[in-house]
């Protein structure tokens, strides 16, 4: 066991306290988040009443915990309760978790984002759950009159073996309530888990598939009023004028309406290219959707309209120019002098839309003296923020819900779409619920950057690495990670970064930087391997025997062993180097969000087509708190990344998004996913670390190195099925 405190310098990191009518309700500051009611279980007592984020027992025996932190779809909602249930000691079945709506008090990191949810609340949702248990010991060693030595817990009851007796949590609550919090308290051993590292279903699964009200667009509230907005068609422009009166005229239109969503005072999530913006309100989405339609809207240019074209040229040319240096180990231009080998490479991705299956929607109700928002978004207390900033409001007066998200990927960490409906709601003095089109959401922004990056790596007679470059642009900003492999691996080592300015709005786009550079790295990774003459893998492990037995530098961010780790054991586990006639590997290794994720690529040929036989999937996130969840993560990374190499890319003229719908902006069909994942975890005993992103980054690099092993040809250049390079068409 380990011994833990319960208090933190001057502040209580626990909180106990009487439930009315009886019961025990422990609050705690927690940083993450848990899961939602089950009809089946036991009702709560309607007299109990929260205090905090905190675990609640019921005197039945039901334990609730609330959740701060919103859920985009990464399971925490299942993964968080399994926590505190497992330390809690209590049976699985009797607890609830219910979203806590937004409160900075209370909570500390009401945020989802970075794949930090699990990581920042193992240890407090630990400790919350021991205190429950030791609160319920310490009360059955009062009322029975032993030591607390000599009880033990499971399943939600106390046990005292040398009288034979047992009581449940639910009977002991009100006195557990009565006595004081220990300084200390102990969580279990690792191997004595029995709940954690299982496999828990998804606690909503039943309401999603059922279509039970979770999700924002599912939010209801009578005399609410539909809006939509309308923004410019192109980045750059600006409304002129425009013409409402065919609109305003059709039926079931309330009214149309200039906003201005732009705080005084920008919140780094503040990030939208269009804050003037034409509403559309309406008793009913159909009716505001012909409506839009009707308006007759003249726009002006208000800054330069941006084409694919000029960022194609920017993005070269700025690789052509010296850039800022933001590491540099040795001397790597003098190393590829005195080379045997030089070898040279450049690889680019287009902006990506984040396109998640629930389009952008809010629900707003402004009046004179209070804000009530509710609605699916990453960052509630920085939307906030930002409405108390734009509504002339104090904090207290402005109150966000949480509801469940149908995908975020970085998209909802950008809140816009609610400040937009707290000022359609402020200005109609009406409850409002905005929903975006896909084209509203497609052309709005907030894009994945276009990326650009120059590799150049040299090697000496025996085909050892002796430098290693990259110069990396972006618009706007770079993708490179200074500190990441292979920094440490090699004495001669150098990163340039140039960012290039865009009137297009960007923002995090899942494991953002990541999810290019990384198979931009390790694509390049096996074709300096190939000029070595070595295999990808043995040759990838030398460069980290070398970080762990004599690193170069004093910064580097990963670890080199578990690093390894992942390569050894999906080099084990797929059989690598074996002979498979007719299947073409490529492998790829990548470190970001603290986990390690390892994977090869097995493809065959059907025909003039290539079908993904199987990835495999080695992954060091240290402990793995559900095993089903995790799975799931893990191969929706996998075939979310292979779909966007593949086919995915936005495009502009003249500042005009040219893709507006899944008609133009292909995403990856059922057909062409691996028919097989197969996922191999490290089982290491380490705290657990990110797991919704990691398994997406390396994923493109080993399709591109199985690709080339498949065709003869490199692809640097996503989408792949580009026309600029060797067709390829995947097939199921």
């Amino acid at each position: 066991m380990t011994l833990i405190r319960t208090q933190i310098n001057r502040r209580s990191f626990m909180k106990l306290s009487a439930a009315a009518g009886g019961g025990m309700m422990l609050g705690f500051s927690w940083l993450a988040s848990c899961s939602s009611p089950k009809e089946q279980y036991a009702q709560i007592p309607e007299e109990w009443f929260d205090i905090n984020a905190y675990i609640k027992i019921g005197e039945n025996g039901t334990v609730t915990i609330y959740s701060p932190n919103p859920e985009i779809g990464q399971n925490v909602k299942t993964s968080m309760p399994v926590i505190v249930a497992e330390e809690l000691d209590i049976d699985w079945k009797n607890v609830i978790v219910e979203q806590a709506d937004l409160n900075t008090i209370k909570y500390n990191r009401q945020l989802a984002g970075g794949s930090q949810s699990i990581r920042h609340g193992w240890q407090s949702l630990r400790m919350a759950g021991a205190t429950g248990r030791r609160m319920m010991m310490e009360a059955a060693a009062k009322q029975w009159e032993v030591p607390v030595s000599e009880l033990t817990t499971s399943l939600g009851e106390v046990i005292h073996a040398a009288s034979d007796r047992k009581i449940g949590y639910g009977a002991l609550a009100s006195l557990a309530a009565t006595l004081e919090i220990p300084a200390e308290v102990e969580t279990k051993d690792n191997a004595d888990f029995k709940l954690i590292g299982g496999n828990i279903k998804n606690v909503d699964a039943k309401k999603i598939v059922t279509g039970k009200p979770l999700f924002g667009l599912d939010y209801e509230q009578e005399g609410m009023l539909t809006a939509m907005i309308v923004h410019p068609p192109a980045f750059g422009m600006k409304i002129k004028s425009y013409d409402d009166s065919e609109a305003k005229a059709m039926p079931g239109i309330k009214d149309v309406i200039v906003i201005n969503t732009e705080p005084k005072e920008k919140q780094w999530s503040d990030t939208n290219a269009f804050t003037e913006l034409i509403a559309v309100v309406g008793e009913s989405t159909w009716q505001v959707m012909k409506a839009k339609k009707a308006l007759k809207v003249e726009w002006e240019q208000d800054t330069p309209a941006e084409n694919t074209e000029d960022h194609l040229r920017l993005l070269s040319e700025a690789l052509d120019k010296p850039g800022e240096e933001i590491r540099k180990d040795g001397d790597p231009d003098k190393a590829s002098i005195k080379a045997a080998k030089v070898v040279e490479s450049v690889f680019s991705a287009p902006f990506l839309a984040h396109n998640t299956m629930e389009p952008m929607n809010f629900f707003a109700n402004v009046t004179a003296d209070k804000a009530e928002l509710v609605g699916p978004v990453q960052t509630p207390e920085y939307l906030r923020l930002s409405a108390m900033d734009l509504l002339g409001m104090t904090e207290d007066q402005v109150s966000i819900q949480m509801t469940r998200m149908g995908g975020g990927f970085g998209r909802r960490l950008y809140g816009n779409f609610g400040l937009e409906a707290a000022a359609i709601s402020q200005k109609m003095q009406a409850p409002i619920k905005l929903v975006y089109t896909r084209e509203d959401d497609m052309t709005q922004g907030t894009y994945r950057p276009a990326y650009r990056v120059a590799y150049k790596a040299s090697l000496d007679d025996n085909g050892n690495l002796l430098s290693w470059q990259a110069k990396g642009a972006g618009i706007p900003s770079d993708p490179l990670f200074p500190h990441r492999f292979p920094a440490g691996t090699v004495d001669n080592f150098k990163i340039e970064r140039v960012g290039i300015p865009t009137n297009i709005s960007t923002g995090a786009w899942r494991a953002p930087r990541s999810n290019f550079i990384a198979g931009a790295e390790q694509s390049f990774m096996d074709e300096v391997a190939e000029a070595a003459g070595k295999d990808p893998i043995e040759f990838r492990l030398n460069l980290f025997d070398r970080a762990i037995k004599d690193p170069v530098g004093e910064t580097n961010d990963y670890d080199p062993e578990r690093y390894a780790g992942v390569l050894k054991l999906v080099r084990e586990k797929s059989n690598w180097g074996t002979e498979m006639p007719g299947v073409f590997r490529g492998v790829s290794a990548y470190y970001c969000h603290n986990s390690y994720v390892a994977q090869v690529v097995d493809l065959e040929k059907v025909g003039n087509a290539l079908k993904i036989k199987k990835v495999w999937c080695a992954v060091d996130c240290g402990i793995v708190v559900n095993v089903e969840g995790a799975l799931n993560q893990i191969q929706g990374g996998i075939i979310d990344g292979i779909g966007h190499a593949m086919y995915s890319t936005l495009t502009f003229k003249d500042g005009k998004p040219q893709q507006e719908n899944f008609n133009g902006y292909k995403l990856i069909r059922n057909s062409e996913a691996p028919l097989e994942i197969e996922t191999f975890f490290v089982e290491n005993g380490i705290d657990p670390t990110g797991l919704g992103e990691p398994s997406l980054p390396p994923i493109s690099a080993a399709l591109a190195n199985a690709l080339y092993k498949a065709t003869g040809q490199r692809y640097y250049h996503q989408p792949f099925s580009s026309a600029e390079q060797v067709q390829v068409e995947m097939v199921g």
